[in-house]
């Protein structure tokens, strides 16, 4: 393969998670979701009434003839591989940090794990895209039993076909996510057993806990021709120790979806909360939250404490490796928010609540 080739499939690979410009013509006749119309889907397409349209290819462009990406380190290694207890019962929270996006929650007797990624890239070909610098924070063998996963939306950094797959054949959890989702799930393999729902649904896990779908600043897409034809979500996990917001992607926009979630469901304990991704701005904005506005996001919906991710594995944008931590602490000082109240960990950290 020529340079220049390897170069411009690199590219599009890069941005394949964030951006949707993966491979996949055939996504063009798709038809991820047959439903009513509603005030927020068409009957083909989904959208984000208090939202923004997906940037355009030619911004995209703009974008990749325009930027200066950072180089990142090829690899910086995170903490000591975390080897979670099989449960753990009761009132209580191990959250592990798997790395990026990926978070294993065990409350209750549960085993929950969110935006499941343990490939190697975060991208639509198994040879180029953006490549993991450190390995996940809890090696897959080591996993407890998993009885639920979520996932939020169909960005390759957030829906692994690969890991989901795997965690069929080995594990056989019951799998939540948005409508149009379970359709990609099961045409990669009909073993995943997947659930679709939409924005306002409740689904009961068992064990006092139950997890509701609420809308994101976001969209989707996993080729050139599907953008938006599958719903995109936050979670709201109620359990017996308090109740955590999980936002896999979103802009901040004016911070109505983090204010609603506070107004529709009460006190929230833990909100986590994604900070990288976000260069350049005027590219980003609508999609992705910057640490500032992550910081911003937190004190919106009220939680206790926040939890960072979206940060730190996969180079998906143009900032630095560093820069989202280093930009959360400057961001909490600004703001009078304390250190422990908004944390950020290393792959294999856990946080015990």
């Amino acid at each position: 393969m020529s340079l220049t080739r390897r170069r411009v499939l690199a590219g599009i690979a890069a941005l394949a998670a964030v951006t949707g410009l993966g491979a996949g013509a055939r996504a063009y006749a798709a038809r991820y979701h047959d439903g009513p119309v509603s005030d927020h889907f068409d009957g083909v397409r989904f959208f984000d009434p208090h939202g923004a349209p997906p940037n355009s290819r030619l911004d995209f462009l703009r974008w990749q003839l325009g930027g200066t990406r950072a180089k990142w380190p090829d690899w910086v290694p995170g903490a000591e591989p975390d080897r979670p207890p099989r449960r753990v019962a009761d009132a209580r929270w191990r959250i592990s940090f798997v790395g990026h996006v990926t978070l294993l929650i065990q409350t209750a007797g549960l085993n929950i794990l969110v935006d499941p990624v343990w490939s190697e890239r975060a991208s639509p070909f198994t040879f180029v895209g953006p490549k993991r610098v450190n390995d996940p924070g809890i090696a897959f063998d080591a996993l407890p039993p998993i009885d639920v996963v979520l996932v939020t939306h169909n960005h390759y950094d957030h829906l692994d076909v690969a890991t989901l797959a795997r965690l069929a054949r080995t594990h056989r959890p019951r799998v939540i996510t948005p409508f149009g989702n379970d359709a990609i799930m099961q045409a990669a393999d009909p073993a995943i057993r997947a659930e679709a729902h939409d924005w306002g649904d409740r689904v009961d896990l068992g064990s006092g806990c139950a997890v509701h779908l609420v809308p994101a600043r976001h969209w989707s897409a996993r080729g050139l021709f599907d953008r938006n034809k599958a719903l995109w979500c936050a979670f709201l996990i109620e359990t017996p120790a308090g109740r955590i917001f999980y936002v896999g992607d979103s802009g901040y926009g004016d911070g109505r979806h983090f204010r609603d979630v506070r107004d529709t469901y009460g006190p929230i304990r833990l909100a986590c909360l994604p900070i990288g991704a976000y260069e350049p701005r005027w590219f980003m904005r609508e999609q992705h939250m910057n640490p500032e506005e992550a910081v911003r996001a937190l004190l919106d919906c009220g939680a206790e404490q926040a939890l960072a991710h979206h940060f730190g594995t996969f180079q998906l944008t143009d900032e630095p490796f560093d820069a989202p931590a280093q930009a959360l602490e400057t961001a909490r000082q600004s703001a009078g928010v304390a250190p422990e109240r908004f944390r950020a960990l290393k792959p294999g950290q856990v946080w015990e609540l």
